[in-house]
């Protein structure tokens, strides 16, 4: 077995490339690391280019065996323990990390759901991470992201959605707003989030929507806020406040239903 121990190794180069969103639309590849989230792009069947272990990690329990098994059915590259903290995007790394290739050739929207999310400009990653997972949740498998939107592939999002990325479409696009036109020709009806309504999102039945996340400081550009059909504002909710499903009649301080996503109190 030949380990890799030279930091100026051409697949490391490639490897430490990824960590810039320039290589990783270049490559069409991203990284993902741990063994939780490396079992999740098996189990979902991603297309796992190569993966990466540290050597001290052959023999310790720091990979579980049954993961070591699948991984082995894979392109593995061993390297050593000085080459693999200078790859790696985590504090204290479990020494074992992937090169995937992104889920983004199919770019049509999926016009058979009632719900679609888009984003405009979101900027924190792990805002969009907690928005790809809670989507993933609730059985929404697509996403519009605008072209000002974090990308989806930084290494942070990518921890904080929990293998949610392997499962959702991201449809990265260059002018919303245009696409947002598209699907009201497509007879969906826009909805924005907006302090500027007393209307919340339990008071909304969502059949042909989409809704519009604006930027975490500046909201919704003006120019999606002319398109939209209606408005709508996500209220924050009191301690110990709960809600009823009136699809299935559960409580829970948030549920949300798969079957029905509207809520009341």
């Amino acid at each position: 077995m030949d380990i890799i121990s030279s930091k100026d190794n051409e697949l490391i180069k490639d490897i430490k490339k990824l960590k810039d969103k320039k290589h990783r639309d270049i490559n069409n590849e991203y990284i993902i690391e741990g063994a939780k989230i490396i079992n999740e792009a098996i189990e979902e069947q991603a297309n796992i280019k190569q993966i990466i272990i540290c050597e001290d990690c052959i023999n310790t329990e720091a990979i579980p065996k049954e993961l070591m098994y699948e991984v082995a059915k894979y392109k593995c590259n061993y390297v050593t323990k000085k080459v693999f903290e200078s790859i790696t995007g985590v504090v204290n790394p479990q020494g074992i990390l992937a090169i995937i290739e992104k889920n983004n050739k199919k770019t049509e929207i999926d016009y058979k759901q009632d719900l679609i999310i888009a984003l405009d400009d979101i900027q924190d990653p792990g805002n969009l991470g907690t928005i790809l997972r809670t989507i993933d949740s609730v059985g929404i498998n697509q996403i519009l992201v605008s072209k000002g939107t974090v990308d989806t592939y930084n290494p942070k999002v990518v921890r904080s959605t929990m293998g949610a990325i392997f499962r959702v479409k991201i449809i990265e696009c260059e002018d919303l707003a245009e696409i947002l036109k598209e699907t009201k020709k497509n007879k969906f009806k826009v909805m924005v989030t907006s302090l500027q309504t007393s209307k919340s999102i339990y008071d909304i039945e969502y059949k042909k929507k989409v809704l519009v996340i604006g930027n975490e400081a500046k909201g919704v550009s003006e120019e999606i806020l002319e398109i939209a059909n209606e408005k709508i504002k996500i209220p924050m909710l009191r301690k110990n406040r709960k809600f009823k499903c009136i699809c299935c009649n559960r409580h829970n301080i948030i549920w949300i239903c798969k079957t029905k996503i509207k809520i009341k109190k």
